[in-house]
């Protein structure tokens, strides 16, 4: 059914430290900063060969989006790297007033976002840091699906001018988008046409997506999958060209369906092209202590979970 194949499972954070090394390389502007999770953001080989441009902030996240918005003056392109927890929820009035509000090339780089960081439990996996990053004037918000797409992503927001959110995971996921691909900020990609219903997932569901439409196809049911990796801007004419088709839509996220892809795709349709519509999301909860597979099973973040919620669609027509 689908041309893509899970080339090894590799894990998002990775790709962003893979981006990170080619940019050190590349654009001699771009500085990294980090609030003590060095080996967790896989930033090692940056700092090995730019020693010069990365700044170890420690437990001062805080500290870290204050100085990251300083250097955008003297036209650096600071990385600012933490657990999405850290740098959204922690950090947030320093991101309006300093970087939003004032416009600053800040790119804000948050790993273990989501349930599938597993273990630590919910104080650390946040569920809300899309929306609380989406509401902000003039941010873009980025949540890339695995290492290849996050590697590429990473490389093009230092293009980019003007602050972003760059969200990715902790596990080894499967890793199907294309090694040369180009990243397009806020251009959705179209994964599998379809004419039934339209699956519309980011980030880790963007591949279990693929898969629910697998398992779908074989029930007779023909699904459109399009990976919406930028949530804002958000790619509202891929969203209705398909819609416009198929009559229904499922979206698919790892976070609270309150603030979220779904919520983004819901106003879209409201305001253009009202169709049915079901959430894959966690529903205005936190998480819990319990392996990424144990949680999004629990709370219904996979491909089973997104099979079911097209059937229910469908009889919405």
């Amino acid at each position: 059914m689908t041309k893509y194949t899970d080339q090894g499972k590799q894990d998002t954070r990775s790709g962003y430290g893979a981006g990170m090394t080619e940019l050190g390389r590349t654009n001699p502007n771009v500085v990294a900063l980090c609030a003590d999770l060095v080996g967790s953001l896989k930033i090692e080989t940056f700092i090995e060969e730019n020693p010069e441009r990365f700044f170890q902030v420690g437990i001062a996240e805080a500290n870290m989006m204050g100085i990251a918005a300083g250097l955008t003056i003297g036209g650096k392109i600071p990385f600012a790297s933490s657990f999405a927890n850290f740098a959204t929820g922690r950090v947030y009035d320093q991101i309006r007033q300093s970087i939003a509000y004032s416009d600053k090339n800040v790119k804000i780089c948050a790993s273990h976002a989501g349930l599938t960081l597993g273990e630590d439990g919910a104080t650390h996996q946040i569920l809300e840091d899309i929306g609380l990053m989406k509401m902000l004037p003039g941010m873009t918000v980025i949540n890339p699906c695995d290492f290849n797409q996050t590697k590429a992503a990473t490389i093009a927001i230092a293009e980019h001018h003007g602050p972003v959110y760059l969200r990715f995971g902790r596990p080894k996921v499967a890793n199907f988008t294309p090694v040369d691909q180009k990243f397009e900020i806020g251009k959705a990609v179209m994964l599998n046409e379809g004419t039934d219903v339209t699956i519309i997932a980011t980030g880790h569901l963007v591949w279990e997506a693929l898969l629910a439409a697998e398992s779908l196809e074989n029930q007779g049911i023909s699904a459109e999958v399009i990976n919406i990796h930028t949530i804002k801007p958000l790619d509202e004419k891929a969203i209705l060209d398909s819609v416009k088709k198929t009559g229904c839509v499922v979206t698919a996220e790892e976070h609270n369906y309150l603030g979220g892809l779904g919520e983004s795709v819901a106003r879209t349709l409201t305001m253009h092209h009202p169709v049915p519509q079901e959430f894959v999301a966690t529903y205005d909860t936190f998480g819990e202590s319990g392996t990424p597979e144990q949680l999004m099973e629990k709370y219904g973040l996979n491909n089973k979970a997104i099979e079911k919620a097209v059937l229910r669609v469908l009889k919405r027509k």
